[in-house]
C-alpha cells in the first residue's frame, strides 16, 4: 500500500500538470493514441525478453515524435484511428507468439498498482522530475502556441518544434500512468482531471494547481476504496474520475444560469 501511494502521487502529480495542457490543446485523443501504441511495445519486449515498460516508453516516444512532426495532419481522426487499432492488432500479434506473457498483459492494458515495487516507484519519480522539468522549460512558448499559434508563430516560435517536444512529454506521462491505470484507461488520469479544471477555473496556473490536486484525489481516494472493497483501483479512478467531470458540468450549468 505504501508503494501504490506513493507510486499513485507522482504519476498523479505530473498527469494532472501534463494533462492540462493536453486538455487545453485539444490532444486528447492523440494523447489516448499513444497509450495504445504502448501496448505492442510492451508486447514485444517480453517476447524479446525485455521489461515491458521499457518497450512500452520507447514505443510510446517513437509514437510521440512522429505525432509531433506531422503536426496538426495527425490529428485527423481517422489517421488517430488506424493508428490505435493497428497498435492493438500488433499487441494481440506478440501475444500470439508469446501466449505466457498474458498474465502481464493485463496489467498493461488495465494496470496493476498493487503489484509496484519500490524500484519501479523509484523509477516513476525520477521520470516524473524530468516530465516537470521539461515541462517547466517549454511552459511559455506552449502556452504561447496553444492559445494563439498563428501570432507564436509570427513571434518566431517554432511550433512544431514545440509540437514534437510536448508529444514527447505526453508519451513518458503516458508510459508512468499506465503503471497505474494500464493502457486502455490512461484517459481516466490524464483527462479526466484536467477536462475537469477547465471547467471551474480561470487562469493557467490556477488551473495547473488544481488539476495536480484533483488527480492526487482521485487517486488516493481510489486506492482507499479500492482496499476496502476489494475492487480494481482503475475501476474506481475511472469512476471517480467521470463523475468530477460531470459534477463540474453541473456546477458550470449553474453558474451560467444565474
Amino acid at each position: 500500500m505504501r508503494n501504490a501511494f506513493a507510486a499513485c502521487t507522482v504519476v498523479a502529480i505530473v498527469t494532472g500538470a501534463v494533462g492540462y495542457f493536453l486538455v487545453l490543446r485539444g490532444q486528447t485523443f492523440a494523447g489516448h493514441a499513444l497509450a495504445h501504441v504502448g501496448f505492442p511495445g510492451a508486447t514485444g519486449a517480453g517476447l524479446i525478453g525485455l521489461s515491458p515498460f521499457f518497450g512500452l516508453t520507447i514505443f510510446t516516444v517513437l509514437a510521440g515524435i512522429g505525432i509531433g512532426l506531422l503536426g496538426e495532419r495527425a490529428h485527423r481522426d481517422v489517421a488517430i484511428g488506424i493508428v490505435l487499432t493497428l497498435s492493438l492488432g500488433l499487441g494481440l500479434l506478440f501475444l500470439h507468439f508469446y501466449t505466457a506473457f498474458a498474465s502481464q498483459a493485463t496489467n498493461v492494458l488495465f494496470g496493476n498498482v498493487f503489484g509496484i515495487n519500490l524500484r519501479t516507484v523509484i523509477i516513476l519519480a525520477v521520470l516524473s522530475m524530468v516530465i516537470l522539468v521539461g515541462l517547466t522549460f517549454i511552459s511559455r512558448p506552449l502556452l504561447f502556441a496553444s492559445l494563439q499559434p498563428e501570432l507564436a508563430e509570427a513571434k518566431g516560435v517554432n511550433l512544431d518544434l514545440v509540437s514534437t517536444l510536448f508529444m514527447i512529454i505526453v508519451a513518458v506521462t503516458t508510459a508512468e500512468a499506465t503503471q497505474i491505470v494500464g493502457v486502455l484507461l490512461v484517459f481516466a488520469l490524464m483527462v479526466a482531471p484536467a477536462a475537469t479544471t477547465l471547467r471551474l477555473t480561470r487562469g493557467v496556473m490556477p488551473g495547473i494547481v488544481v488539476s495536480i490536486a484533483l488527480a492526487v484525489a482521485i487517486a488516493w481516494i481510489s486506492l482507499w476504496l479500492a482496499f476496502v472493497t476489494d475492487w480494481p483501483t482503475s475501476f474506481w479512478i475511472t469512476s471517480l474520475g467521470a463523475v468530477a467531470y460531470l459534477v463540474a458540468g453541473f456546477i458550470q450549468r449553474l453558474k451560467a444560469a444565474r
